[in-house]
């Protein structure tokens, strides 16, 4: 029993000798190497490895085993990023749409309802005082059209009706602002058809044509050139039927070198004969001044546009008149105002850069003073406006390009 006790009691203290705190850094000093004994210096000592230095080695990629079709992959971030946006598994779709592309709350039917908002000052004194009932009938059929041929199209082609953006009436208010008083029914009937079918539709729609399709339209009547070339004299209308008589346009006698027996007063008034849109450079004014306020248009195009006409008739008058009077009588005389402030800053068919917008308005300015100096026909500014409505894009390039070689140059120099 006794042993039994000392077992148990020498097991006792291994315990506590475990549990014991550490020993003090007397008894962790290294001590002597003991002597050794003749058995063991006989025995050969084997001399420890030197230890090799660590060296900065290179992190081991494991290589991620194999997936299986069964393994479900973890998702991506950009995942991460649509589920978390649209709380769902399924990524947000992406939204294509035409020109014009705004980051406002603008849409393209209050856009189209700023347009029409700022043409019926122009209208409505047209239709009351200068031409009379005949006007409003020929601007609600030119409407009436555009509007029926684009649902009627867009019904046959199985497309989505575009007719709710109003894009289809400012095209027929605007090609009844360019047609006489006294233009005939089908004549708008079929400049509808060739401005909405062949020029909008055919290309895709709105944002897809390269013209303007007010102009595209007037330009195609051109082939009836009796129709196009009779101009009712102003205040010359009873009840809905207009006199037979014409009257020679201001821009006629600016074609042949003189200036218009009208005064300057009627001229900016709109006393005088033309077409429905071009008659009142006042109205026309105060509705392209509603333009630039609302912030539809900009007043790029507009100022090169008129300043280039200005600068040329004024170093290069005709027969002998006044470079002052030659200047205002061109500004004020034909469509310039009307294509200046509502069709060369058609957003679809103008460029978009700034230097772009310049040289489109230099460019129109420029081709107007010239066909109306050397063409055959009085008025040039449709044509003008046209021929720059093809190269909007070219200039675009260019812009770019000359804008991305100057960046580069500079930032050499710096």
């Amino acid at each position: 029993m006794k042993k039994k006790r000392k077992n148990g009691g020498q097991q006792r203290p291994q315990q506590a000798q475990k549990a014991s705190p550490p020993k003090p850094e007397k008894d962790l000093q290294p001590q002597e190497p003991e002597q050794p004994t003749p058995e063991t210096a006989a025995a050969p000592v084997s001399q420890p490895e030197p230890v090799p230095e660590r060296q900065a080695e290179a992190p081991q990629v494991k290589p991620e085993p194999a997936r299986t079709q069964d393994t479900p992959q973890p998702p991506k971030k950009a995942e991460k990023r649509a589920e978390q946006s649209t709380g769902s598994g399924l990524e947000r779709p992406l939204t294509i749409a035409s020109a014009p592309h705004l980051t406002t709350r603008d849409t393209t039917r209050t856009l189209m309802l700023d347009v029409l908002i700022a043409l019926m000052p122009a209208l409505l004194f047209s239709g009351c005082y200068f031409f009379g009932p005949r006007a409003f009938l020929v601007t609600l059929v030119s409407a009436a059209g555009c509007v029926g041929f684009e649902a009627l199209f867009c019904l046959i082609t199985r497309r989505r009706q575009t007719v709710d953006d109003l894009s289809a009436v400012v095209t027929g208010v605007l090609l009844a602002f360019t047609l006489p008083a006294n233009v005939p029914y089908w004549a708008v009937l079929l400049g509808d058809f060739f401005a909405i079918v062949v020029v909008k539709q055919l290309f895709g729609g709105l944002g897809k044509n390269f013209l303007n399709p007010a102009l595209a339209g007037r330009a195609f009547l051109f082939s009836f050139p009796a129709v196009m070339s009779a101009f009712p004299a102003v205040r010359s209308w009873e009840g809905f039927a207009i006199d037979a008589q014409s009257a020679a346009t201001p821009m006629a006698s600016l074609h042949a070198g003189s200036l218009p027996s009208v005064s300057l007063l009627e001229m900016f008034t709109g006393v005088r004969s033309g077409s429905l849109g071009e008659v009142s450079a006042a109205l026309l004014l105060l509705g392209g001044l509603y333009l630039l306020a609302r912030r539809v248009i900009r007043l790029r195009i507009p100022l090169s546009f008129l300043g280039t006409v200005a600068v040329l008739s004024w170093c290069f008058p005709q027969g002998g008149n006044s470079s002052l009077d030659w200047t205002l009588y061109s500004l004020m005389g034909g469509g310039l105002l009307l294509a200046a402030f509502f069709m060369a800053t058609d957003f679809t068919t103008s460029p978009v850069t700034f230097w772009g917008q310049v040289v489109c308005g230099v460019g129109c300015g420029a081709l107007t003073v010239f066909r109306r100096t050397f063409g055959s026909y009085p008025e040039g500014v449709g044509f003008a406006v046209l021929v720059m409505n093809l190269l909007a894009w070219p200039i675009d390039r260019a812009a770019l390009t000359l804008r991305s070689v100057f960046r580069r140059r500079k930032e050499a120099r710096a």
